[in-house]
């Protein structure tokens, strides 16, 4: 008997699951009857399964290939987008609602780390997915053999590594970057730039407390995408980051005053360059949407600077500023005006720094933007030729928690802890929303507003600049040669996949001898064995 006693009482007082955790019960939407049926749940499947049985396998090479990534687009990040998208956009509610990517055919896991780093950074990330190698915490362009900050290392040709795009120029097609961060920024850096820190951006040093000098033997960022082989070959550019190409004795075109202390004036230096190798009337510098949307047709070369620092949030954006969706619409329609074909990488910047500043809001809807550039550029484009792969640089710590009800507000209260305390469904492990304990402990967040775009969500842990996560990220793929994308891989195979069908590099490619023969073989032989055995045993 004593023993059924201890048995209730540690069933009293110990872990009963989600019988004790959720006190919110009561759904905020109509649920939809059909999901009461297990045929509307049997019918969704069977769709899919059927969507999946006849996607063909493309082993066309491409032609182009189009390189989306959301900075900062962690998995959890997807999920939340997706009810926002739902709620905010498309007004129904429906936490179902798939952003446009995540429809691809073709999805899998990236792992994410630094050489020396558990939880990367976007420098060494970007050398990961733009360069093939995996490098040290902070760095852009150079092998792991380069140390943070080591300027000498990174001088030497050993350790320089090129990108994807450099692969593609080399193959005699054009490149290009879209970015709604500074051009000089970690991601875009590391299609260009060899650097052994991510903050020498110009010849002062982006964060003064953060980042030793830069030394006089090594160039700095913005200069090495005026003057480098791979920079100055590079037919869009665009973004924001304008300050960093002008000296800080001269104003900009908003009255933005330069920084540059070697008097340089780096856009000028792109002009003179393009004019000197006979682009003049096919060349142009442009800084508000206005002239990107006036740029005459015969332009091959456009160099676009919207901002004196990061391009505005969308949510904070004026009519001068140009949407990431518009930026890669002019941008392909450069590229694509010959037929040998392109490389363009678009990044979705700005969802990062809002998760940094734990601005949930704006990072989602930046996540809404970066699809709406995705499925601009799929209508504009076509499968056949051109491979799209979209994917994320690293994660954050950002999670969706708590047993919120459907329809619940992604921006609201998820549920009642133990203290009788509200929490939200959206809440950070670090950064500048944490609030600290009174006498009455940890603060009650149903008194807090969470509805506006620059409401700041709860933190567990107290710092400035709230952290990136360590966890896996996602890839989703369309086109020629996109099935290379699934399972579980290395960051740093994603170039070597996309450089196989576009036959570039020095790599395998399907364009290799044999190489591509073989496999498409494979695949043809594959499918025949599963045609020859679905007739004899299902006929």
């Amino acid at each position: 008997m004593w023993r059924v006693f201890i048995i209730l009482i540690l069933i009293s007082f110990g872990d009963t699951g989600d019988m004790h955790r959720r006190k919110i019960i009561k759904p905020t939407s109509k649920i939809n009857e059909e999901e009461l049926t297990q045929e509307y749940w049997i019918n969704q499947a069977q769709d899919f399964l059927n969507m999946k049985y006849n996607t063909k396998i493309n082993t066309n090479q491409a032609k182009n290939i189009i390189f989306f990534l959301g900075d900062g687009l962690s998995i959890p990040t997807l999920k939340a987008t997706r009810i926002y998208y739902g709620q905010e956009i498309l007004k129904t509610q429906h936490e179902e609602a798939p952003l446009y990517f995540e429809e691809f055919p073709y999805s899998a896991l990236s792992r994410t780390y630094c050489v020396d780093t558990q939880v990367p950074d976007s420098a060494c990330t970007a050398t990961a997915f733009l360069c093939g190698i995996k490098a040290n915490y902070d760095t852009a362009g150079v092998t792991a053999s380069v140390n943070l900050a080591n300027c000498t290392a990174s001088l030497e040709e050993k350790n320089r590594v090129n990108s994807i795009a450099r692969w593609f120029q080399l193959d005699g097609k054009k490149s290009g970057l879209v970015t709604t961060t500074r051009v000089t920024h970690a991601t875009p850096s590391a299609i260009y730039a060899h650097t052994a820190h991510r903050n020498w951006e110009c010849d002062v040093a982006e964060y003064f407390d953060e980042t030793e000098p830069m030394p006089e033997d090594c160039q700095d960022i913005a200069v090495q995408l005026i003057e480098s082989e791979t920079g100055k070959n590079l037919n869009v550019i665009m973004g924001g980051g304008r300050r960093m190409f002008f000296p800080e004795t001269e104003n900009g075109p908003e009255d933005d005053p330069g920084k540059r202390k070697d008097s340089k004036n780096l856009i000028n230096q792109w002009l003179e360059q393009k004019e000197k190798d006979g682009f003049k009337e096919t060349s142009q510098y442009i800084w508000n949407k206005s002239q990107l949307k006036s740029l005459p047709n015969e332009i091959d070369y456009v160099f676009g600077l919207f901002e004196s620092s990061h391009c505005a949030y969308h949510l904070d954006a004026n009519d001068e500023d140009p949407s990431l969706e518009e930026m890669t619409e002019v941008a392909i329609n450069i590229l694509s005006k010959e037929n040998k074909g392109f490389f363009l990488l678009v990044e979705g910047g700005r969802i990062d720094h809002a998760h940094h500043d734990n601005l949930a809001m704006k990072a989602l809807d930046e996540t809404v933007e970066f699809a709406k550039a995705i499925q601009k550029a799929k209508e504009m484009t076509n499968e056949e030729d051109t491979l799209i792969v979209v994917t994320a640089d690293h994660a954050h710590s950002f999670t969706v928690n708590g047993y919120p009800s459907r329809g619940n507000n992604i921006f609201g209260i998820a549920d009642i802890a133990d203290d009788n305390k509200g929490y939200s469904t959206l809440s950070y492990a670090n950064g500048p929303g944490y609030k600290d304990y009174d006498e009455n402990g940890r603060p009650d967040y149903r008194e807090d507003d969470l509805s506006g775009k620059d409401a700041m969500f709860p933190a567990m842990a107290p710092l400035d600049s709230e952290t990136h996560g360590g966890d896996d990220v996602a890839i989703f793929a369309t086109g020629p040669w996109a099935h290379l994308f699934t399972g579980s891989v290395e960051q740093n195979y994603i170039p070597h996949a996309m450089a196989f069908a576009a036959c570039v590099g020095n790599g395998h490619t399907m364009c290799s001898k044999g190489s591509g023969t073989n496999i498409q073989a494979l695949s043809i032989s594959f499918y025949s064995l599963l045609t020859i055995s679905y007739y004899f045993y299902c006929k």
